[in-house]
């Protein structure tokens, strides 16, 4: 695993660990992660859009979509996070610390994205370039050979048609947190019985963790 990139203004890289739940308790004039995880998030997208379009010249728009989604999701982006002790720098008030925020996918996800922001700031594209590099990109290959870039919501399409049945239909759940922030849970029905649930930052990535659990419990 991949070292984190020492950092010149260490307010950045504070910053980036920031949750808005520590500024209300404490006195010190500071900033949340939100906004580095804003333009973490646009440019981590660019980034891996850019690998894929240079690196895969023989796929579609629709595959490229695929293997960007399975990059650049909430699991994918937590499970980095891990892997790099993120959550032992997260400044979390105490319910937070009490609820197990530290483990919790969306926030480690959150600060992910925030890092990839703080970084650019710092030291510019080229260094988060090569920062995504040595940790994210290094998946593609294992998702390409596994030709797991077939995206949950088509492989269930097909396994409900092939059964005769209606195509899965998804439904919104829930939706919690701030406009810009906002996390979906979304259910999938088959023939009005839900056969999955997903959560996510976008309808699209819920709607995918939730056929993809229908796709396990139905293969069962």
């Amino acid at each position: 695993m991949a070292k984190i990139p020492k950092f010149r203004d260490e307010k950045l890289f504070k910053q980036a660990f920031m949750h808005r739940s520590y500024l209300n308790e404490t006195k010190e004039k500071l900033q949340s992660n939100e906004r580095l995880e804003f333009l973490g998030d646009s440019i981590l997208s660019f980034i891996v859009s850019e690998y894929l379009y240079n690196t895969y010249t023989h796929y579609n728009e629709g595959i490229l979509t695929n293997l960007r989604s399975l990059l650049v999701n909430t699991k994918s982006l937590a499970a980095l996070a891990r892997g790099l002790s993120f959550g032992e720098y997260l400044q979390l008030s105490r319910g937070e610390e009490e609820s197990k925020g530290r483990e919790n996918d969306t926030l480690l996800a959150n600060c992910f994205e925030a890092f990839i922001g703080a970084l650019y700031l710092d030291q510019g594209i080229e260094s988060v370039r090569s920062f995504l590099r040595e940790t994210l990109i290094t998946q593609i290959e294992g998702y390409v050979e596994k030709k797991a870039f077939k995206d949950p919501k088509s492989l269930l399409q097909e396994y409900v048609q092939a059964q005769k049945e209606h195509s899965p239909t998804y439904k919104v759940m829930q939706e919690v947190g701030p406009p810009h922030a906002k996390i979906f849970t979304i259910g999938v029905f088959v023939k009005n019985s839900k056969v999955g649930e997903g959560t996510g930052k976008s309808k699209q990535e819920a709607e995918e963790e939730a056929a993809k659990q229908a796709l396990e419990k139905l293969n069962k």
